[in-house]
C-alpha cells in the first residue's frame, strides 16, 4: 500500500499521473496526433493507445477519467465509434478473485479490500458467495463479510448463491442482489457444480422465483463461453441457449465468462453474435481471464460490438483450478487504464484502485498481476532509467 502511495507522489512531483494513461516508455510520435499536440516538447504522456501529447492538452484528468482533447476524440471516433461513452465495471476480486486462494484470507482483510475498492469509485463489488464451506473454505466467512460491509454506502454488493439454500442464507445475511452460475459446457458443469446443465437451470429457476418475490435483482453467469478444459471448443449455440434460459428466468444481466482464458477476437465474435440474437445486448456483460494475454483485446472488441459492462478483478486476482497454468481475471487496473486512454468514463480513480491492489497483493505475499501496476511502480522506483530508455525509442 505504501509503495503505491510512493508511486503517486513521485509521478505527481514530475507533473504526471497514471490516471492520464501515462507511460514514459511510449514516447513515440504518431500520425494520429494533431499537429498542435505533436509539436509539444517536454513533459508528455500517452493515452493508452500509444498516442502521445502534452499532458494538459492531450489528456486532461477529471474525476478519475481521462478526457481526450477534442481533436483526438474526433480522430479516435472513426475507429471506436461504437464503444459506449461509459462502461460499467463489475469488480469480482473479493469473491471470484479470492475463492481459490490456498491460505485463508482474514475476514478483516476482505472487508478492508471491499471498502478500498468502493473508495476508488467502483459501484458494483461482488462481495462473497454463500456456498458450502466444504467446497469453498475461503468463503466460509460470508456472513461475517456481509456484516462488515453492512454500513458501506454508495455501492452494490451482489453475492453468489448456487442454490435455494444459499439464497436463503444470503438474504438472511442482508444481501440485496444475488448471482447464479451456469456453464455452456456439459462436462464442466458436472465437474464444477456436480450436475448437468439442465439440472443446474432447474435449480436456478427456483432461486430466480424466490428472488423475484423479494424484488431482488439476479445476475447470471455463463462459464466456458468459448472453451472448456475438458471438451475443448464450445459451440456458440450452447452459450446462446444457456444465456437465453437465464434471461428468460429473470436475470437482469448475464455475464459471459471465458473461464480458462483461451478466447481471441476470432472466437469471441461468433459467440457474442449468437448470444445477441437471443438476449438484448444491454443485458450482457463480459468476463475474460487473461491466461493467454488476450483479455484486453477481447474486451475492446466486445465494447466495439456494443457491450457496456465488464467484469474484472483488482490486481488480476483469481484463476481456474481446472486449467493448468491459468492466470487470473483481467486486472481491473489494466481495464481502467485502457478505458481512460480512449476517453471512456468509468468513474474509477486509478490511483485509489492501485492502492487497493497493493493492499491485497502485499497480504497475499506476491506481486500484483496488473501490468499497469507493475509498470508504474517501476517508473516511480527508477524514473531516470525509464526516461532515458524512453528517449531512445
Amino acid at each position: 500500500m505504501m509503495q503505491a502511495a510512493k508511486v503517486s507522489a513521485k509521478l505527481t512531483r514530475r507533473g504526471l499521473s497514471w490516471r492520464h494513461g501515462y507511460n514514459p516508455t511510449m514516447r513515440i510520435s504518431s500520425r494520429f496526433l494533431s499537429s498542435s499536440s505533436a509539436s509539444h516538447v517536454g513533459v508528455s504522456s500517452t493515452n493508452g493507445l500509444g498516442i502521445q501529447g502534452e499532458v494538459h492538452n492531450c489528456c486532461q484528468q477529471d474525476g478519475g477519467d481521462a478526457v481526450l482533447s477534442r481533436e483526438n476524440k474526433r480522430r479516435l471516433s472513426q475507429y471506436l465509434r461504437h464503444i459506449p461513452q461509459f462502461v460499467k465495471i463489475v469488480e469480482v476480486g473479493p469473491r471470484d478473485g479470492l475463492q481459490n486462494e490456498k491460505h485463508i484470507v482474514p475476514t478483516a482483510v476482505k472487508v478492508e479490500l471491499i471498502k478500498m475498492l468502493v473508495s476508488s469509485g467502483l459501484r458494483i463489488v461482488e462481495a462473497t458467495s454463500f456456498v458450502s464451506p466444504k467446497w469453498v473454505p475461503q468463503l466460509a466467512d460470508a456472513n461475517d463479510v456481509m456484516e462488515g460491509i453492512r454500513n458501506v454506502e454508495g455501492a452494490r454488493f451482489p453475492v453468489l448463491t448456487p442454490n435455494i439454500k444459499g439464497f436463503e442464507a444470503a438474504v438472511a445475511a442482508g444481501a440485496k442482489e444475488v448471482a447464479i452460475f451456469a456453464s455452456a459446457s456439459e462436462s464442466f458443469s458436472k465437474s464444477n457444480i456436480n450436475c448437468s446443465i439442465e439440472e443446474s437451470l432447474r435449480r436456478y429457476r427456483e432461486v430466480a422465483v424466490a428472488a423475484r418475490k423479494q424484488s431482488l435483482p439476479v445476475r447470471g453467469y455463463v462459464s466456458c463461453v468459448v472453451g472448456c478444459p475438458i471438451e475443448g471448443m464450445v459451440p456458440p449455440s450452447n452459450v446462446a441457449y444457456v444465456a437465453k434460459e437465464l434471461y428468460s428466468m429473470g436475470c437482469s444481466e448475464i455475464s459471459l465468462g471465458d473461464t480458462i482464458g483461451v478466447g481471441t477476437p476470432g472466437t469471441v465474435i461468433p459467440m457474442l453474435e449468437s448470444v445477441v440474437d437471443v438476449v438484448p445486448i444491454e443485458n450482457l456483460a463480459v468476463h475474460f481471464h487473461d491466461t493467454y494475454g488476450q483479455a484486453l483485446s477481447n474486451i475492446l472488441l466486445s465494447l466495439q460490438m456494443g457491450i457496456g459492462t465488464v467484469d474484472c478483478s483488482v490486481s488480476g486476482l483469481g484463476g481456474c483450478p481446472y486449467a493448468k497454468g491459468a492466470s487470473g481475471n483481467v486486472a481491473t487496473e489494466d481495464v481502467v487504464y485502457m478505458l481512460n486512454g480512449i476517453g471512456v468514463k468509468t468513474n474509477v480513480d486509478l490511483e485509489k484502485l492501485m492502492l487497493a491492489g497493493d493492499f491485497i497483493s502485499k497480504h497475499l505475499g506476491r506481486p500484483s498481476a496488473s501490468k499497469v501496476a507493475i509498470a508504474l511502480q517501476k517508473v516511480a522506483s527508477k524514473p531516470n532509467k525509464c526516461t532515458a530508455t524512453a528517449s531512445k525509442l
